[in-house]
């Protein structure tokens, strides 16, 4: 057996927004991985587009730094619950995590959920209290709250006894004690060479890579990323890949053989136990398998993901404007991007329906959802989604639905009107304790299903000042009816494009979705009304011209702006015989039997 003093791999967990992409892009700087003039980005860990827009982390990424002689392997984790799937097989490549906590909001539910996995590997956790330069921050609190967070989740005597280090990844300082005098991240470096454990294993030994990731490369093809857990990979090398979710054996052979050195993939000819490699050249890898010296075939075991708990349906676009704006519109299309999506995206299920245009997908929560859809038609694919079920369990013959931790902080003048919200989705307060600066903090759980449609009302009623935050906590048994939308709609009597004069007789009912000039079909919907029913509004009517008056009088006519509505809203906003249509160009709101009699008939039947 031997050590690797030469090596540490790393992860960084934490809550969502709490600053993990940006200290890394810090650390790579201070490094000396960049040459002065080489342009870097702000947080250029985030390499899609949606990562940077949402500012937030998606998919793990993997980097590398050196310092003293040391390669240091960074792995930057996502902070949603929705995305856990990385989080944990990405937690089998290293031996220490950075806890980066908050000086100011202290540990959240997220924190909880990335340390519980953590600790359950045995890894050694380093706690860096980030954001110290904030104004209100409160560091030493923060470090006690940690200290509690650490024994509810039953860490052993040698977790407990965890390093402090207090960042602010902003100014890319660092120190042990919030006194000293530090210009830079040196005392942060130090503190992941004196604790995390090096790699540990036989250098000697047969090969063995557990593959954690799965990247792609257009020129390449697929490539497996994983840490090696003993023996020599070298490039050429002929392997067995073994094990995974499918028990597979097969012969296979590396391609081009890589490490990661700042944010480039590298090129190298061989590398040894501890190092993180990726390697191309074995067509249909995927995540969970092992790969295997030919004379020595042992597989690893793998980490079992989160089950889905929500699922949509996502159709072909059969609306009258189907196929104008996406390229992408036929089943065919629609199915094998979603298989080629389960490959990569753990916690995702994609299973086919009777109808051979239509397809279940499950995932973990509405977030992850949206962001496929939302990836979906930025490629150029045209669909139709329905509202977000979650997924009920048989448990010893017993119904049970998936239930959320939710944690809220809000003003106190909001308290009243979110308690009575959450009651009639069936929540239960389990705790409430006074917050920093006026703001209340109430936990309760929750069923997944009372949260669908929720995020939106909740801004509304805190006039955007609340925060919230969810956890999935397991299954009880089915909590009785729950209403989701008190409202109904506004949809359009023909296809045409909508004039001033038809939504400002339309928005004496309610609240409009569109604004003049915009085109619609019959069984869109428009608007929301302001009453528990769905009225069928003319919003193409034009004014007819009498002696009276001129038709050009309409100008004078002045429109609320129209409600702009995101992806993750129009999920959440429509009901059971409504549609999301999406495009690349746009989100409609649309009834799934779009004429009027039809509907009516339908409702009779029932």
């Amino acid at each position: 057996m031997g050590k690797r003093e030469d090596i540490r791999n790393v992860a960084i967990i934490a809550h969502v927004d709490h600053g993990k992409t940006t200290l890394v892009d810090v650390m790579l700087k201070q490094s000396g991985t960049f040459r002065d003039n080489e342009q870097t980005s702000e947080r250029m860990m985030d390499s899609n587009d949606l990562e940077r827009e949402r500012g937030i982390t998606i998919l793990s990424k993997n980097t590398s730094i050196h310092y003293k002689d040391t390669k240091i392997n960074i792995v930057d984790t996502p902070g949603h619950a929705d995305f856990g799937g990385e989080v944990e097989r990405v937690l089998k490549m290293v031996d220490g995590v950075l806890l980066l906590v908050d000086a100011f909001e202290g540990p959240m539910p997220q924190t909880k959920f990335v340390l519980s996995k953590a600790l359950k590997l045995n890894l050694k956790p380093i706690v860096v209290i980030n954001k110290i330069d904030k104004p209100n921050a409160r560091p030493l609190e923060v470090v006690d709250q940690v200290l509690d967070l650490f024994i509810e989740l039953d860490a052993n005597d040698d977790q407990l006894d965890f390093p402090v280090i207090f960042v602010s990844g902003k100014t890319g300082v660092a120190k042990t004690t919030l006194e000293d005098s530090s210009e830079d991240l040196k005392p942060l470096f130090d503190i992941i060479l004196e604790k995390v454990p090096c790699p540990d294993g036989d250098i000697d030994g047969a090969l063995q890579v557990l593959v954690s990731n799965i990247d792609y490369d257009d020129y390449i093809g697929r490539i497996a990323v994983g840490r090696i857990e003993r023996g020599t990979v070298k490039n050429g090398q002929n392997i067995v890949l073994c094990g995974g979710k499918e028990n597979v054996t097969k012969n296979a052979k590396i391609g081009k053989l890589f490490t990661f050195s700042g944010l480039k993939r590298v090129e190298i000819e061989e590398a040894k136990m501890g190092d993180i490699v990726a390697f191309s050249g074995i067509a249909d890898v995927n995540i969970g398998d092992t790969v295997c010296a030919p004379e020595c075939v042992e597989p690893l075991p793998f980490v079992n993901i989160d089950e889905p708990t929500v699922s949509i349906t996502i159709g072909v676009n059969n609306s009258p404007f189907a196929g104008r704006e996406g390229e992408f519109v036929t089943s065919r299309h629609i199915r094998d991007r979603l298989f080629r999506e389960v490959q990569t995206n753990l916690s995702l299920k994609v299973e086919e329906t009777d109808a051979a245009d239509t397809f279940k997908v499950s995932g973990r929560g509405e977030l992850h959802l949206s962001v496929l859809l939302e990836n979906m038609r930025r490629e150029g694919f045209e669909m139709v989604v329905s509202r977000p079920n979650v997924i009920y369990k048989d448990i010893d013959g017993v119904k049970c639905e998936p239930m959320e931790h939710l944690v809220i902080d809000v003003p106190e003048e909001h308290m009243g009107v979110v308690m009575e919200k959450l009651g009639l989705r069936k929540a239960e307060m389990v705790n409430m304790a006074p917050g920093t600066q006026g703001y209340t903090r109430m936990e309760f759980k929750v069923p997944s299903r009372g949260l669908i449609g929720y995020r939106s009302e909740f801004m509304t009623d805190t006039k955007g000042t609340g925060i919230m935050n969810h956890l999935f906590d397991g299954y009880e048994p089915v909590k009785g009816e729950i209403n989701s939308r008190l409202r109904g709609v506004l949809v359009a009597f023909e296809a045409g494009e909508a004039t001033t004069y038809g939504l400002y007789n339309a928005e004496e009912r309610g609240e409009l979705f569109i604004g003049a000039g915009v085109e619609v079909y019959e069984g869109m919907i428009v608007g929301i009304n302001a009453k528990n029913e769905d009225v069928v509004v003319n919003v193409c009517k034009k004014k007819h011209l009498t002696n009276m008056r001129a038709s050009g009088s309409d100008e004078a006519l002045r429109l609320s702006p129209p409600r702009q509505i995101s992806l993750e809203q129009a999920l959440e906003f429509i009901a059971e015989d409504e549609l999301v249509e999406i495009t690349p160009k746009n989100i409609r709101l649309r009834k799934k039997i779009l004429n009027k009699e039809q509907r009516m008939k339908f409702e009779n039947r029932k």
